[in-house]
């Protein structure tokens, strides 16, 4: 409506105007990961699948134990950071009882870099040689430096993650700020 007596001006002024991102699936950049590293996390999940289904396609071991670790680091980096990438690419990270997702996400990025170098490195030391196996340990090794180059972009952008509780126990509690004071009636 346009001019004086209508309703609509008197609603434009005081009503919240909704985030045109309210309505998109994906929310790539977001605070909980940029563009950047939602590739880093794609490659993550594509490697950790070759490594998967590369070493499926072994059909006998030297050391079988080495195989079957490598099978299942493998097997679960690929599955939980698939989760990982949908829930934080998604709206579906605010639906779920998680608020620490900058902790979370890197902690587990961490503890599955350091298994699947290990995993991978087993496998190296034990194996039959033969050309499966090693495309095996080569998408396994290219997995693991994906997860640590992810861990060097939390760092290097955000820092560690939690060093904002470092902060919150050293100093205490803040003081209100003056929004605050006047919404809950406090004063100096």
């Amino acid at each position: 409506m346009s001019g004086g007596g209508g309703g609509g001006d008197v609603y434009n002024n005081t009503t919240v105007m909704r985030d045109p991102r309210d309505n998109q699936m994906f929310l790539v950049p977001s605070q909980l990961l940029s563009k950047l590293r939602c590739g880093v996390k794609v490659a993550e999940v594509v490697l950790s699948f070759m490594a998967f289904v590369v070493e499926e396609v072994v059909t006998s071991c030297l050391s079988c134990g080495a195989l079957y670790f490598f099978e299942f680091i493998s097997c679960i980096a690929f599955l939980f950071t698939l989760l990982l990438l949908i829930l934080l690419a998604t709206k579906l990270h605010s639906r779920v009882g998680i608020t620490c997702w900058p902790k979370l996400d890197f902690i587990y990025t961490a503890v599955i870099a350091l298994l699947f170098g290990a995993a991978s490195s087993a496998f190296a030391a034990v194996n039959g040689g033969t050309s499966l196996e090693k495309a095996a340990m080569i998408f396994g090794f290219l997995a693991t430096v994906a997860f640590l180059v992810d861990l060097l972009l939390v760092w290097k952008n955000n820092g560690l993650p939690w060093k904002d509780l470092d902060q919150e126990a050293g100093g205490g509690a803040a003081a209100p700020g003056p929004e605050q004071q006047v919404l809950t009636g406090q004063t100096n």
